[in-house]
Parts: C-alpha cells; structure tokens; sequence
C-alpha cells in the first residue's frame, strides 16, 4: 500500500519507482534511415515488427558508422523512506481545496452578475472552461471592469488563467455594440497566431446585438451594402507587413504585434515585423474613426521596459489615454513588480495573486545532488548554504537524490549528465519535458538515450513517422538532426528553425508523439507549451546570465492543466555559477519604467506621431500629452521640459515639422511619410537621404538596386561573411557592379575584408558605410529568394541558419511594404510602383511569370517553377487538374529525391497528396474570383 503523502498527486520519481523497482535506461540501439536512402524496398515491407520498421530511417552517410549507444545514470534516493514536502503553491491539499462552482456559484460563467451571452458561454464550455478560479471571480468583480468603466492591471503566475480575464473583458466590450472594436497586442508573433486560433473558436456562431442606431429604415435603404457576416465578430491577426493598409471594418478584434518594422538585433530574434497596433491607431486617430474602439488589452506588460520594443507600448497606451472617448485598457502578466506605478499611469483597478490551479516542486541540482526547495526562498537557501560552505556534510536542505556519474565521456559533465538522466526518466514515467537552453546537442543526446522503441505503443511509432512525413513534404526538406531524434520522441525548437517546422513540432510535443523538447527561452515567452519537468540545462543565455522575468517565465511552464497534478522544475547549476545563481534567485523582478528615457530618438518619435496625427499642434498639447507617459512618472519635470524642447528642435532641424508663428506645430510631408512607413526619426532621416540619391540615378536594367531599397535601413547586428560577399560581387553583372559603385562600396574594401580585415566603425560616416555594406550584403540574399532559390540553398550559400533567412524575408516584405508608403506619402508615385511590384516578387520568392501562380496556397518560389515547367502556367490549369495529377509534381520540387514504394514513403505521398487537394482548392477559389472580375468588366 502506498504511503499517505497528504497531497493529492504522485511525482514522475514515484511513476517511474512503480513501474520498476531500479531504474536502468539501458537500450537496444535502433537503425535509422531517411525515405531518400537507396534501400531495398521489397524488404522495407515485409519487415514484420514496428520495430525494425524504423530501418528505414538510417541515413546512407552513417551505415557502419554509427555512434554507440548510451545509457543515462541512475538518479538514485539518499533516504528511500523519506517523503518530499509539499509545495507552499499547491492548491490541492485536502483541508484547503479549491472551492468549486457547487459550492459558490458565482464561479459559473453563466453567473447574472458577469452579463455573459449564452452563446458565449457554451462555446467556452466546449472549450473546457466550464467555471473559473476564484482569484478571476474577484478582479472580474473589481469596481468598474464589467461595465468598461475602469481600466485594470493584474498580474498572475504562468499558467494561472490570467488570459481568461481579459478574453471576457475584451469580448463583453465587442457584444455591446455591433461597431464597438477591440485590440489584443502581443509581443511575438507565434503568440497572435495561437490567440487568433483561440478566439475565433470562442467567437463561433456568436451574434451581436444591433446597434441603437440601425433603424429599420437605415437596414432597408443599406441592404445592399451589408456583408453577410456583419453580426458576427471578425478576429484577425496582423503580424507581417502588407501593401494593403488595414481598417476598422476589415475586423471587429485585431490580434497584433506591438509594431516594429527592423532587422532583428540577433538573428535568432524571434519578437519581429509587421504593420501592427501602433500603426492602426496612428491611422484611426487620424481619420477619426478611433471612436469605434472600445477595449485595448496588453499582454505581457513587463515588457514596457524592454530596451528596443517596449517604448511602443508606451505610446499606444499613452495615445489611447489621450482621447477623450472612453477605451477600456487591460493590462496584465506574469512578472510584474511595481504594480502601483501602473495603476497611476493608467487610472487601473490592480489585482495581483500568486495562484496556480497546479502546483509546483522546485529542484536545485548541483554538482550531480539533487536539492529540494518547495518554494524559491527555500531554493535561496540552499544555494546560500552550498555557496558558504560547499563541503558541508549535513546541510539545512540536505540532498534527496543523488545523479550518478556517468560511464560514458559524452556525459562527463555534471550539468549535462543531470540534464539527460532528469529528462530521461521523465519521458520513461511517460510526462513531457522542457530542456532550455540545451537544444541540438541535448536533442541528439537523450535521443541515442532512448533509442528503443519497441515497448511504445504501435500509435505513437505512427504519429511519429507521421511527423517525419509532414516535416519531409516542407519545400525545405527534413533537418538531418531532427530525421535522427524524431522517432526516439526527442526534438529541440529554436529560431534557425523555418516557421513551419516549429509548428510541427510544437503541435506534436503539445500532443504528446515527442516526450523531450530541448528549446531556447524564445520558447517560454513565445507559445504557450507547458511540461510536466522543466529543465534548465543552466542559468545562462549565451555568456549572460538570465533575467529573473525569463527566469520565472521558464520555470512557470512546469505543470499542464488537466494532464498533470504536478509541476516540477530543476535549475541545473554549474560549480563556477553558484554564486551567480544565488544573486539571480535573489533578485527582485525588475523595476518597470519609461522606454522613452533610454533613448533621445523615442521621445523624437512620440512627439512626431502626435504632431503627424494632430493629437498635439502647440506646446501646451504637447505637455499635456507628455504628462500622460510613464516619464512623467519617473522623472523631474525640468529634465523632461529640457528633453522636449530638445527633441521638438531637432524634429524642426530635420525637416520633420514646423511652427508658424502663432507656435502651432504642423507635421512636413516629409514627417508624414516617416510615420506612415514605422521608421524611427534617425532612421527615416538615413532612409530620405538614400531614396533622395536614388532619385538622382536609379540603377533600372538589374535588380540590386531595387532589393537593396527593400533591405531595412535600421542599424542592426548583421554577420557577413566576407568571403560570400567577395564570391557574389565577383559573379555581379554591370548593373550590380554599377550599384556598388553607386553605394559607395568599394571591391578592394570586400577583398581585404575577405582576407581577414576589419570594417572600422568610429566615426559617423564610418558607421553609415558600414550600415551600406550590411544592407547590400542583404540586398544579396534577397536577389537569390526572388530568382526562387530555395530557403535551404541560401541557408548554406551564406551560412545562416534555415530560420534566419526565412526571418530575413519575412522583414523585408514589412519593410518593403514601409517603403512604398513612404515614396505615396512624398508623391514619388513612379517610384513606389516599381518598389510594389519587386514586393510582389519579394513575397512570391519567384520572377515575374510565376506571380499569378504564387498566389495559390503552398505554391511559391521553386515550386510554382515545377509547375510552370511541367505545364500547369495557369491558374486555371492547377484549379481544373485533378490532385492526383499534382502529386508527381510536388514530388520533382521537393528538395531531395525519394522512391514512392515503401509503407513508411506511401504515408509521406498521402501527405503530398493532401497538400495537393489544398493547391487544388485554393487554385479554384482564385479561378473564380478571376472570371467574376471578368464578368464585371464586360
């Protein structure tokens, strides 16, 4: 019988010791091969066993060179009979349980007091949420939050159900009235696309109620204009650039990054693009129709105080703040310390609680000991006591577990041998784990760790081989690390990943076909996939330390709502860190305070915005608005006078604005232009300085002058590799030979920096070549995606990662699309119609013949070519073509060559074949939609 632990779950320790008495991960080694390998097919199928079926997966390059084996060490128990403490977090013990809607019935959805459509309320129910927590019953209940009257901040742990809050709050404004509007802004982009998902299925077959002012009369006289889906709520999510300028009516809740047209800083960044928030209220500001908007959420609102985003933030918020009309502002997160200071700025209601609906069990492993802590100070001081007396024999928290050294050289390292034999026996209790920070070696790793397949279950080997499928038919083809970790249930997920890819991976680690994710921290603050086990292989980003925000948004991915009765966290701690380690436990979440002081240029930026949408037009509006902001907060008036009379000078000075002289401000077409394309004043200041020369002698018989335009002008941390570059510029034609000259490069510069050189940055004019070079560099990369060469062969050309040329294009469509606002606002019409076509072929990745087909959904760049070549030219053609027809045809534009004749290749060409009825699909609705237009025209 199993002892009264007193807690109502049992730890993935406890499932692993029930299944077996010792834990041993010893392995039969498992042969894997790609689908593309020459093997003998006839005996791929009459191989009998699930587990010889993953022959198959072996890759031809590593027959008779297979790497040994592997066996995680044992984690064993210092004391068998002694029971682990119980987390200060948990809500599940028996004398303190959670109360439940039979209890309080204020904690059912469909409570009067919450004013909630029935509608609504049953498709959240569908959706698992059948009653809420009471924490979110008191901040709903909070004065003024139902009726939009008063605006709220709150913060709760990852995991808590702080999202549920804002969702009701946000959708009650929307059903007040058929034209009230919402926003919902995000920091990252995977974040808008799973929250778009999420609410358009809350929102399905829900009604509005009619607006006061839709007479009977009105509806007759309009019949003709109304839509067929006008009483429902449109979700739309904006993460990207577009030529097509977003209004009010395109959507009822936009779902938006914050806005940020640039190069990332690091090319792993995965927080980009896009034509977002900040700009549809610059443009509903300005053309009056901002009135419509009645509820702006902000999630993960400790961002304020990040470095390079957290400024725009602060400007929607301020702007909306502004207006005279009343907009419900909700803001919220997991990491927030100084809540009082927000609830000042936006006049917000604040609630704050620390629930988890599960509870979580936090590890400090070190030096191969495994140390309880069932709260962070009791983490504190264990850390404490190690660091001051590390050979101490008996310490406070003594050591429960103890990982043993490992046999093999691969695990010599502590920390690593830690790592994989936690993750091991997590995947073996069958739970899900979560490594940081450790992702393609830790992957492979724990994958030869877990090599033997034949105990799982014949669905999961299918799902998985599944999954290789689904990764193989991407027109980038099948990570040669990820052929060999898939089918142990192992994968990592980082940005050198093509977007696709992660979300393959993330949905199958989320339907739990791979037990192992190795990940980096974009992970945590990106989507939503939380684990049984969190690991984090060590306290480090690189050469930095993590913040404490990260830190808790790691460790808050322990536990899964509804598959878990437990979470648990283990910080693995190298000897040399402890100290370090003890400084980050102890550190308090940051301070949150003003973007707008870190940077002279952002206060450039907020005052030119409001100029240019005529929110200020004298000094007095202009204060007024600034004592609006977090730096009023946080800074002396005198100081923040100096800086704005400075700013207003230099936007002067630079031909952004003028005064008459009443001392009104007016924004210069130049000014309107830089807002209308996101730049930064500094920024489009460089980028007028560069259209203006283009103007003068535009290169028009070759491309690289028109891609280099499209090559965002942000100054950012790009590698070149300077070989590439010399390589690409010795196969340039005249043309491109003429546009270096025009740029001012030089190739005697590119050859003495191929040979070793260094591109010296210390003056000004220094630093703007330098910002020329990268973007050619660019400029270069672009040239290849438009003459539909794939992503993969331009990874390799230049040595990027998949991910970060993907990345590359993604920002540039923003940044192209930034442009040709830039060159309408200025009337350089001539030039803003050849910048939009090269967006066209920038966003097809194809030439000029391809553009009709690259419309059609999975055909772009190499693709469309295949098409083309073998025949289907048309849209038409592709639409009137049987999918069966086309599967020979996705095959020939797959990056590497298979043989249909396998079980395992017939899944993968039943893949193709279901991608082949989407072409088919698609290509029909644009079919139709070109003879409607025909019909119109004749």
């Amino acid at each position: 019988m199993e002892p009264q632990r007193g807690i109502w779950h049992r730890t993935t320790l406890e499932s692993t010791t029930l299944q077996q008495n010792s834990f041993h991960t010893t392995t039969v080694v498992g042969h894997k091969r790609t689908h593309g390998d020459a093997a003998n097919a006839a005996d791929a199928e009459q191989q009998p066993s699930t587990s010889k079926r993953l022959n198959q997966f072996q890759r031809a390059s590593t027959i008779g060179n297979e790497l040994p084996e592997l066996t995680a060490s044992i984690i064993t128990s210092v004391d068998p009979d002694a029971t682990t403490p119980i987390s200060e977090y948990s809500q599940r013990r028996a004398i303190l349980a959670t109360p439940r809607s039979n209890i309080d019935r204020s904690l059912l959805l469909s409570f009067p007091r919450y004013g909630l459509p029935s509608s609504l309320v049953n498709n959240l129910n569908g959706l698992g949420i059948k009653e809420i927590y009471p924490w979110q019953k008191q901040c709903l209940l909070g004065p003024g939050l139902l009726n939009g009257s008063r605006n709220l901040v709150y913060t709760a742990p990852t995991g808590g159900g702080k999202s549920l809050v804002a969702d009701i709050l946000m959708l009650k404004r929307v059903l007040e009235d058929t034209n009230a509007k919402a926003l919902l802004v995000l920091p990252y982009v995977a974040l808008v696309q799973e929250k778009v998902r999420w609410l358009r299925n809350v929102v399905q077959g829900i009604k509005r109620q009619n607006s006061s002012e839709d007479t009977p009369e009105k509806k007759d006289a309009s019949l003709w204009q109304r839509r067929p889906d006008e009483d429902t709520i449109r979700v739309i999510g904006f993460f990207g650039g577009g030529k097509v300028r977003a209004t009010w009516s395109d959507f009822d809740i936009a779902v938006c990054t914050f806005e940020k047209v640039r190069y990332p800083r690091y090319l792993y960044d995965t927080g980009l693009i896009g034509t977002q928030a900040n700009t549809l209220i610059n443009t509903a500001v300005d053309d009056c129709s901002i009135t419509k908007l009645r509820a702006v959420v902000l999630d993960e609102l400790h961002m304020l105080d990040d470095d390079r985003r957290g400024y725009l933030m602060e400007l929607i918020a301020t702007k909306l703040l502004s207006l005279e009309h009343e907009v419900q502002i909700i803001g919220m997160s997991a990491t927030l310390q100084n809540i009082d200071l927000l609830s000042r700025w936006l006049n917000a209601h604040i609630y704050s609680t620390s629930y988890r609906p599960i509870p979580i069990e936090e590890h400090l492993v070190h030096e191969g000991k495994i140390y309880p802590a069932s709260s962070t100070i009791g983490l504190l001081k264990t850390a404490s006591q190690l660091a001051s007396n590390p050979s101490a024999s008996e310490l406070q928290n003594h050591a429960v577990r103890i990982v043993q050294p490992s046999p093999h050289k691969e695990f010599k390292d502590p920390v690593l041998n830690a790592v994989v034999a936690l993750a091991i026996e997590t995947a073996m209790s069958g739970y899900g784990a979560l490594v940081f920070y450790g992702c393609e070696n830790d992957a492979q790793l724990i994958s030869r760790v877990l090599r033997d397949t034949s105990q799982l279950e014949p669905t999961i080997i299918e799902k998985r081989l599944d999954l290789l499928a689904d990764l193989r038919s991407l027109s980038t083809g099948l990570d040669p690390c990820l052929a060999d970790t898939v089918m142990s249930g192992v994968a990592f997920h980082h940005a050198g990943l093509t977007t696709e890819e992660r979300d393959l991976i993330a949905s199958a680690y989320d339907g739990g076909v791979l037990k192992v994710l190795a990940a980096t921290c974009s992970l945590a603050a990106g989507i939503n996939l939380p684990a049984r086990r969190v690991i984090l292989h060590n306290a480090r980003m690189g050469r930095d330390l993590v913040g404490p925000s990260m830190l808790r948004q790691m460790r808050g991915r322990a536990g899964r709502k509804g598959k878990d009765e437990i979470g648990e966290t283990y910080l693995c701690c190298r000897k040399d860190d402890l100290q370090a380690v003890i400084e980050l436990m102890h550190a308090e979440l940051p301070q949150i305070s003003s973007g707008l002081t870190t940077d002279r240029h952002r206060i450039q930026r907020a005052l030119l915005e409001v100029i240019v949408i005529r929110l200020a037009n004298s000094r007095d509006t202009v204060d007024d608005y600034i004592q609006k902001t977090i730096l009023n907060f946080s800074m002396e008036p005198d100081v923040i006078r100096a800086h704005v009379d400075s700013s207003l000078q230099d936007l002067t000075e630079m031909g952004f604005i003028h005064s008459d002289a009443s001392g009104l401000y007016a924004a210069t077409q130049l000014g309107k232009a830089v807002v209308a394309s996101s730049l930064d004043p500094e920024d489009g200041a460089f980028a007028h300085r560069e259209m203006q020369r283009a103007l003068q002698a535009f290169v028009m018989d070759g491309e690289m002058h028109v891609l280099y335009t499209f090559t965002p002008v942000q100054d950012s941390v790009v590698t070149i590799n300077w070989k590439a570059f010399r390589s690409e510029m010795e196969g340039l034609d005249e043309s491109g030979l003429r546009v270096m000259t025009f740029l001012g490069l030089k190739p005697t510069q590119v050859n003495k920096m191929a040979q070793g050189g260094t591109l010296r940055e210390t003056t000004p004019q220094e630093k703007e070549i330098a910002r020329i070079y990268r973007r050619f560099y660019l400029a270069l990369q672009l040239r290849d995606l438009c003459n539909e060469m794939p992503i993969h062969i331009v990874s390799r050309k230049y040595d990027m990662a998949r991910g970060a040329v993907q990345t590359l294009l993604q920002t540039c469509q923003g940044f192209a699309a930034g442009m040709i606002k830039f060159c309408e606002q200025m009337s350089w019409g001539a030039m803003a119609a050849v910048l939009d076509h090269f967006s066209d072929r920038l966003n097809a990745g194809a030439k000029s013949d391809l553009l009709a087909l690259a419309k059609i959904t999975f055909v772009k760049s190499r693709t469309a070519r295949v098409f083309y070549e073998n025949g289907f030219k048309t849209v038409a053609a592709i639409a009137n073509a049987d999918p069966k027809e086309l599967v020979p045809i996705l095959i020939q534009a797959q990056p590497s060559k298979v043989r249909l004749k396998s079980k395992d290749d017939q899944k993968y060409e039943e893949k193709l074949l279901a991608k082949a009825k989407v072409i088919a699909d698609s290509a029909n609705r644009l079919w139709q939609i070109e003879m409607q237009q025909q019909v119109y025209e004749e």
